[in-house]
């Protein structure tokens, strides 16, 4: 048998003590190049290199025992009724929670407050509060959850944040230090605690009104117990939501019942809301947190967009647009127009299927002390009898658990063959990742009225006051949700071919509920791939902004995710150059290329995992 290496026995020590801390033995752990994750029990943490360096040690101690005592100290679900809706106020309402759950685990115990700190220490080097350069700057989910920090352990913010803290601290101070203060009294009661971060809240004019956690009895008894019933659930959910300061980064939001498909009518911009939203439905297995010192609690404080209403916003399966009828009707009509391309995309798509099943296919280890007797070895018995037998073991290629969101842009210019072909083209790649287990999600986006709806309206109403921001109701529609087998959603895409439903394009706000859905999925690798004629475009909303309103608020979601999300991000424009938003991009000119394009620039994503 194969010796045990060091950072195998690494490994084993730190599963061990992750149990002991969560007083948990169904805990497991294990290592990750990619973005450490708790899915309940299931623990992920940055893997050292081989030579076990220190620096890499202590962040791999500092995730395990945050993510063990998040195991121990939090009730989930007390968290989400407390929780506020507004984004920023939720991304420093979890990153607090976070620092409360270290700061009682840690005490007494200066090993784990260590190890901690050094993880701190490594997370804040990159980020934002680490290269801000002026107070606007700073994530405020950083600044309060460092400064929580402070004052429930005495330990004083790592070197590399300090000048970032020190340009909002005394704002923070003046108006909320005295909340500071009192939530020391309250370190071991979760519910007490979050009563008054609510007040912190609100004296940092972050929630006005929200209805703050209510005296339960049952909760303060059932902290672990609910965590016991549901381990896989909550512990995920709150994990990359709560952990704001960079370590699991905030994404929240979902307790607006994301499985309900509400919450991209509530969360689609720079609010955020969408960006946190759809974890906590899917519980262990739908909160994945994001790279460690990539917080995404620093998404709304930058975003100057607004929407001036998301009350009429709507987010809903294509299936509730139309009766079952008139979809089978529009679906037939979709295979007609296309019959001629749909054995062109085949063979292309039958070309992806087979690059993706070489990479996952089997290979071998050989000269094995054990295993299968390697046969085309026996020539070298034969001539020299005194050589050992040669054995070979077989063995799976490490192919990474991938998701791919298609995000089509369901505008008014796309009418015609774009559409048609767009469709078809989803429809294809969902059947042919579907064999080699790769699921696919496959949205739309448009608005519910040209020239604005009721969100226009209601502008009116209220006497047209100035920079009302996007003035129209967005629909962000599901063709094929992730987890839906291809033959059930297949007539769903018919709906595209719908007479009235390409309406206009707010791209932003569509992308940010995209990114939101995959970052709730449990998958290794995301990649989301949007489909787009132009820029985003939406009169009644440019009527009374500025020009580049919309299409400033694209750039700046597409810079956040391509800078600071691990979703692969990839576009591709038809007619239009769409190279100048994203920058892994190509334009096609010619629509009947979308299919081909489509799986070439799959292709090449997955070429570059390999």
């Amino acid at each position: 048998m194969a010796t045990e290496t060091p950072l195998d026995r690494f490994k084993s020590v730190l599963a061990g003590t992750s149990r002991a801390l969560a007083e948990r033995q169904d805990v497991e752990l294990a290592f990750t190049a990619d973005a450490p994750t708790q899915a309940g029990r299931h623990l992920k943490v940055p893997m050292p290199a081989r030579t076990l360096p220190a620096e890499q040690v202590a962040e791999a101690r500092g995730f395990a025992d945050s993510f063990s005592l998040r195991l121990k100290h939090h009730d989930t679900t007390l968290h989400q009724r407390g929780a506020p809706h507004e984004a920023v106020a939720r991304a420093v309402f979890d990153a607090v929670e976070t620092a409360r759950v270290e700061a009682v685990g840690s005490k007494g115990y200066a090993g784990i407050a260590a190890n901690l700190d050094r993880a701190l220490a490594m997370r804040m080097k990159s980020d934002p509060i680490a290269r801000a350069r002026n107070a606007d700057e700073v994530p405020l989910s950083s600044a309060v959850a460092l400064m929580v920090r402070e004052r429930l352990t005495g330990r004083e913010a790592p070197a590399s944040a300090a000048a970032g803290l020190a340009m909002v601290r005394e704002d923070i101070e003046a108006r909320a230090g005295a909340d500071l203060d009192a939530l020391a009294f309250a370190i071991d009661d979760q519910q007490a605690f979050a009563r008054l971060v609510g007040k912190l809240l609100e004296d940092l004019d972050l929630v006005e009104g929200e209805v703050l956690p209510q005296e339960d009895d049952e909760s303060g008894d059932d902290d672990e117990g609910s965590e016991d019933e549901r381990p896989d659930e909550g512990d995920d959910n709150e994990d990359g939501g709560d952990q704001g300061e960079g370590q699991v980064e905030a994404r929240g939001e979902q307790r607006e019942s994301d499985t309900d498909d509400g919450e991209g009518s509530e969360q689609g911009e720079d609010s955020f809301d969408d960006v946190d939203g759809e974890p906590g439905d899917e519980g262990d297995d739908g909160m994945q947190p994001v790279r460690p010192n990539r917080p995404f609690s620093d998404l709304s404080p930058q975003f100057d967009y607004k929407p001036f209403t998301r009350k009429f916003d709507e987010e809903i399966a294509a299936t509730d647009l139309c009766d079952a009828e008139e979809l089978d009707r529009l679906r037939a009509y979709l295979d007609q127009q296309l019959v001629h391309l749909q054995g062109v995309v085949t063979k292309l798509a039958n070309r992806l299927q087979r690059k993706l099943m070489a990479q996952q296919s089997r290979s071998w280890d050989f000269d094995q002390e054990e295993g299968i007797l390697d046969a085309a070895r026996l020539a070298r018995i034969i001539v020299n009898p005194m050589l050992s037998l040669s054995y070979k073991r077989e063995r799976d290629t490490e192919f990474k658990d991938t998701i791919v969101t298609i995000l089509i842009d369901n505008s008014g210019s796309m009418r015609g063959r774009p559409i048609s072909i767009a469709a078809i083209s989803a429809d294809i790649l969902a059947r042919t990742l579907e064999r080699v287990g790769v699921k696919v999600e496959i949205l739309g986006f448009t608005t519910r009225a040209w020239k604005g709806g009721q969100a226009r309206e209601a502008w009116l109403a209220a006497g047209r006051p100035p920079q009302p921001g996007r003035l129209n109701d967005i629909r962000h529609i599901i063709y094929k949700q992730a987890d839906e087998p291809w033959r059930r959603a297949k007539r769903a895409l018919g709906l595209m071919m719908r007479e009235g439903l390409l309406k206009e394009n707010i791209d932003g706000e569509a992308l940010l509920w995209a990114h939101g859905r995959l970052i709730a999925r449990p998958e290794d690798r995301r990649i989301l791939m949007v489909i787009s004629d132009g820029a985003p475009v939406d009169d009644s909303t440019l009527s009374v902004n500025s020009g580049a309103y919309l299409e400033r608020h694209l750039r700046q979601v597409i810079g956040w995710i391509e800078s600071r999300s691990p979703v692969e991000l990839v576009a591709i424009g038809i007619g239009h150059d769409v190279t100048r938003y994203y920058s892994r991009a190509v334009t096609i000119m010619d629509v009947e290329q979308l299919a081909g394009t489509m799986i070439e620039q799959l292709a090449g994503l997955f070429d570059d995992a390999v």
